[in-house]
């Protein structure tokens, strides 16, 4: 396998392992993925199963022990960690379980980060528009601990899209919110999935989340199997 096919993420062989002075735990076991362009993906797994390590390895976030991850064509781990960061910023999109907003910023400030760090123009005229897209125009100027988390999900999501990424990592997006809640942060990703194209690979516990996916992989103490679709 090598980095010149049509998927926009493929991983070969990813392994990820932690020495103590006791053992030495496999967390990640050589795990071979490919997720085209303009999929949504589901990796599926238990707690401790390993899917949020597979996935910041995906992403970047994290380095394996041993194997490659190529995103849009590019080996990853050939680049420096300021060059991951680079490409990240110029392509790919977050959003996490808990939120990771800045509380010392406002819900517009913390939506035009990303966009001002890559040094993109009209950071707060887009920024504005991506709130007004996930209901939140009337909270531009509400801090973190002013907004329920429900709201703070949707910030993140609007940080994610904000930039239009080719490619979207989601891990346990809902997880820290009600159901009621939660359909509706999924509904918004599925949207931006659909209406913009972006890729959407999305960690989840949940089999009915998993479903909505066009395909799914399932991870069972470090192993991945991937369904075909």
């Amino acid at each position: 396998m090598d980095g010149s096919s049509n998927g926009i993420v493929r991983a070969e062989g990813l392994t990820k392992q932690v020495t103590t002075p006791d053992h030495t735990l496999t967390i990640v076991r050589g795990a071979n993925l490919e997720v085209r362009s303009g999929e949504a993906i589901a990796i599926l797994g238990a707690s401790g199963s390993g899917k949020s390590t597979l996935l910041g390895l995906l992403a970047g976030l994290d380095v394996p022990t041993s194997g490659k991850v190529w995103i849009d064509g590019e080996d990853l781990f050939a680049l420096s960690e300021d060059g991951r960061a680079k490409l990240r910023g110029r392509m790919v999109g977050f959003v996490f379980q808990s939120f990771q907003l800045l509380p010392a910023l406002t819900a517009l400030e913390n939506v035009m980060l990303p966009l001002e760090l890559s040094g993109g123009k009209d950071a707060a005229a887009r920024a504005r528009t991506v709130l007004d897209r996930v209901g939140l125009a009337d909270r531009v100027g509400h801090y973190p601990r002013q907004l329920s988390g429900g709201e703070q999900q949707r910030v993140a999501v609007a940080r994610a899209f904000v930039t239009e990424p080719k490619l979207l990592f989601a891990d346990e997006p809902t997880g820290n919110l009600d159901s009621t809640t939660g359909e509706h942060i999924i509904e918004l990703l599925f949207e931006m999935n659909r209406e913009r194209g972006t890729t959407l690979v999305l960690v989840t516990h949940d089999e009915a989340l998993a479903a909505r996916c066009m395909r799914r992989a399932r991870i069972t103490a470090g192993v991945l199997d991937t369904e075909v679709a």
